[in-house]
């Protein structure tokens, strides 16, 4: 146990820096009030490992209030905040089916043409989610188009009429106001209606796919907040991307498909209520998440790769089908509705939200020589990866300490808005980088201070949306960019999008990624072209390819899936093997430094996230030290009165009980005989199902597992249900409605084997007992997840209801 590392204070370093700062350790109270004001200061020894259930569970708005109280000029407006923490805010989701009476009596009645139907109804419902997440992805794609497009042809009018008389500054105003106030709308709706569809939503849907309820993370108003935000802050020109919330996107509407009903909207339409349990949802939610990238990217198997890679913690083979048949109908829909749209009905050649347009593999092959450029770049990719994953680290720390108002996140959404659209005027006011029009693609050309017939080559990359700018880079001939234009394009916009991510509006990060690659990429090829003298190799638009996945790659670390995502986007088979080396090269290089940018903000929201193993050196530690006590266990007949009230115990809130066989004539506790939710007891409560008399069989109205069913997700609380003090005297008998084989370990095992089987079959609870099969503890997802590998050895995070 000498491994476990020290406690941690509110200003999140250890107490010995504390120590040495002088006055800070004697005004800053530790998480466990073991500061140097306790008395005693009480160490954490291996005994007290046993009554986890106590000493961990802290509550921090009293502290906050004690902190507020004690230093009021030092942190008017701060939320401490401290990394190594774990929410206990977050509840897990039953990944296990209960087999209780019920579920079986249900099954065995099922015959084999009603599986059948209930296999044909899986299909129909990943068909579905195809169907939809490609028409939310075409409605995205023509608004964004049609409003930036208006946007840019404003601003453009403005800048060629104020070139001519003078007084460009009404110019840069025109065009701040305008992204301010989009972005204003895009933050506001997300920040007070739904602040969980900030951001690009992945680090959510990899919780929900862990195992971890997010509150209203597959809600329909979600989905709304998320699909407007994303149109607004693409428009407003920020540094986003419109492909990572088509992920998020993509599983709330498989989650809202697969219920057949919205609760939302109160409609139940009373079809699929088969698949109303977590297990179900999940699988469905891994379809639609990779739905989305397949509508996102045009890659239906780099959707499938990306929901094997990120998302699904449980994976069999059948769901690989299924979620590639979501994935190519996404991709179809998309295709078919954009072509009619672009008015070239039978065409299909818009697969994916950002096409990156077809590489010539004859004029732009490579070769052996190469292959160890393409690994710098790589390392390269994973230095500047990690830099800005760092950046983006303290960043978050600082908006989650100081930012943490809904005006303050709007206004700061506003003055990135701002500041991005004076930097990109700045910045081609500045360039005198003038190339001609003629043969250029540019979608509107600023012609500004350059001659007649010529157009400002930084105006492409700053004034466009940026999947155009990404696809300029890849494919403009030799010399449309001066080294000078990539080199402080590509400072400027890796700030921006480090200062972008994590603002409250909808938002991606893989585009944006993508654009800074392809830019240090180009440069890096223009720099080989001069130092080569020119050879045919050293092709610009190539190292734009490799810079940009060599960039994406190292910030958010995904290997296998982001190789194909980029060789179905670009169509080209030929490049697999360098773009596998340079992502292999960033995440190596990457992870050295830092984590993955989802991982990092998973963490830094304090999830109970559980990773594929246990910490490497957690052998030492056994069961009966990792779980919690004590465990509120109830008897198979219990008293009304009894399940009320530790229902309503708001000090333990546990979800799991365990049901045990005891005689109420002796206190001795026999053995365990099953496992109940608190979910199940409320719909009993609900729908009551008392015996009036302990010895009295009344026959009543059999509950079905329709009722449950009926019930999910959202379980009426304790509070709504009224009990009055007669029926708080019956009797109520579990036997029939508790799970009767929960999953158990023996007190001795080591936390590697209880981890193992807790990962692998999505267990909420896990019952603890010793070689009398009677109850010790329950290990439960925070147990397991607060133990995680640090510098300095094997640490144990503390629980706070924050």
């Amino acid at each position: 146990m000498a491994n476990v590392a020290k406690k941690v204070s509110w200003s999140g370093r250890d107490r010995d820096d504390e120590e040495e700062d002088g006055q800070a350790g004697e005004t800053t109270p530790l998480l466990n009030g073991t500061g140097p004001a306790a008395a005693g200061g009480r160490q954490l020894t291996p005994s007290s490992f046993l009554r986890i259930g106590q000493l961990s569970n802290v509550d921090l708005n009293e502290d906050v209030r004690e902190l507020e109280t004690e230093l009021p000029r030092q942190h008017p407006n701060e939320i401490p905040h401290n990394e190594k923490l774990l929410s206990l805010k977050y509840e897990s989701l039953d990944y296990d089916n209960s087999e209780n009476q019920l579920f079986l009596e249900e099954e065995r009645r099922i015959n084999h043409a009603a599986f059948r139907t209930v296999e044909i109804k899986r299909w129909v419902i990943c068909a579905m989610i195809g169907i939809f997440t490609g028409l939310v992805a075409c409605f995205i794609d023509i608004v964004v188009e049609n409003l930036a497009g208006l946007k840019y042809r404003v601003v453009k009018g403005n800048i060629d009429k104020f070139t001519e008389k003078g007084g460009l500054s009404f110019s840069l105003l025109l065009w701040a106001t305008l992204n301010a106030s989009v972005v204003m709308v895009g933050s506001v709706i997300v920040a007070f209606i739904e602040p969980v569809a900030a951001g690009s939503g992945i680090p959510q849907i990899k919780c929900y796919l862990n195992g971890v309820k997010i509150p209203h993370v597959v809600r329909l108003k979600t989905l709304v907040i998320k699909v407007c935000g994303v149109i607004l802050s693409v428009v407003g020109g920020l540094a986003v991307g419109k492909e990572g919330p088509m992920i998020h996107s993509g599983a709330v509407i498989a989650a809202g498909i697969s219920q057949g009903r919205s609760t939302s909207l109160k409609r139940d339409f009373k079809i699929f209520e088969y698949f109303r349990r977590d297990t179900e949802k999940r699988d469905f939610v891994s379809a639609g998440a990779a739905a989305g990238v397949s509508a996102a990217f045009g890659a239906p198997v780099g959707g499938v790769l990306f929901s094997l890679e990120e998302g699904a913690s449980f994976w069999n083979q059948f769901l690989t089908w299924r979620i590639f048949f979501a994935s190519m109908i996404s991709t179809f829909t998309l295709n078919s509705v954009l072509s009619v749209y672009h008015g070239n009905a039978w065409d299909l050649s818009s697969p994916g939200l950002i096409n990156f347009g077809r590489f010539d593999t004859e004029k732009m092959g490579y070769t052996i020589q190469e292959i160890p450029i393409f690994i710098f770049m790589g390392v390269v990719g994973g230095i500047l990866g990690a830099l800005f994953n760092a950046l983006n680290y303290w960043l978050t720390m600082f908006r989650i300490r100081y930012i943490h108002r809904p005006c303050l996140q709007v206004v700061e959404a506003m003055l990135v808005a701002a500041v991005t659209a004076t930097v990109g005027f700045v910045m081609i006011y500045c360039s005198r980088d003038c190339q001609p029009i003629q043969g250029s693609t540019v979608a509107y050309p600023l012609q500004l201070f350059c001659a007649d017939g010529e157009y400002n080559s930084m105006a492409t990359a700053f004034f466009n949306t940026p999947e155009k700018s990404v696809v300029n880079l890849f494919h403009d001939p030799p010399g449309s960019y001066n080294p000078m234009t990539l080199g402080m394009f590509t400072l400027m916009y890796f700030f921006l999008a480090c200062w972008t991510y994590g603002l409250t509006v909808s938002a991606g990060v893989f585009i944006p990624s993508l654009l800074i690659g392809a830019a240090w990429g180009r440069l890096f090829g223009i720099s080989l072209s001069y130092l080569t003298k020119g050879s045919i190799w050293a092709d610009p638009g190539k190292y734009a390819l490799m810079g940009a996945a060599a960039q994406l790659g190292g910030i958010v670390r995904m290997t296998l899936s982001l190789t194909v995502i980029m060789m179905e986007a670009t169509g080209n088979v030929t490049y697999g093997f360098p773009i596998m080396l340079v992502l292999m090269t960033a995440k190596i290089v990457g992870d050295y430094f830092v984590e993955g940018l989802y991982d990092m903000h998973i963490q830094l929201q304090s999830v109970p996230f559980l990773h594929w193993e246990a910490p490497v050196t957690s052998h030492s530690l056994t069961a009966r030290e990792v779980m919690s006590t004590p465990v509120t266990c109830l008897r198979r007949i219990e008293r009304v009165g009894t399940v009320v009230d530790i229902l309503s115990d708001t000090s333990s809130n546990h979800n799991g009980f365990p049901v045990v066989e005891s005689n109420p004539d002796t206190t001795q506790v026999a053995g365990l005989r099953g496992l109940i939710l608190r979910s199940q007891l409320i719909v009993l409560l609900k729908h009551k199902v008392f015996v009036e008399r302990a010895n009295l069989s009344l026959v009543q109205r059999r509950l079905k597992l329709k009722d449950f069913r009926d019930a999910y997700p959202r379980f009426p609380p304790i509070q709504s249900i009224h009990v009055s003090q007669d029926e708080r005297e019956c009797m109520i008998d579990l036997s029939e409605f508790m799970n009767p084989s929960p999953y158990t370990v023996p007190q001795e095992a080591s936390l590697p084997r209880v981890f193992k089987l807790f990962r692998a079959l999505g267990l909420r609870h896990l019952v603890v007992v010793d070689n009398r099969n009677e109850v010790v503890g329950m290990v439960t997802r925070k147990d397991l997840a607060r133990y995680r590998l640090g510098k300095e050895g094997l640490e144990e995070l503390s629980l706070a209801q924050t």
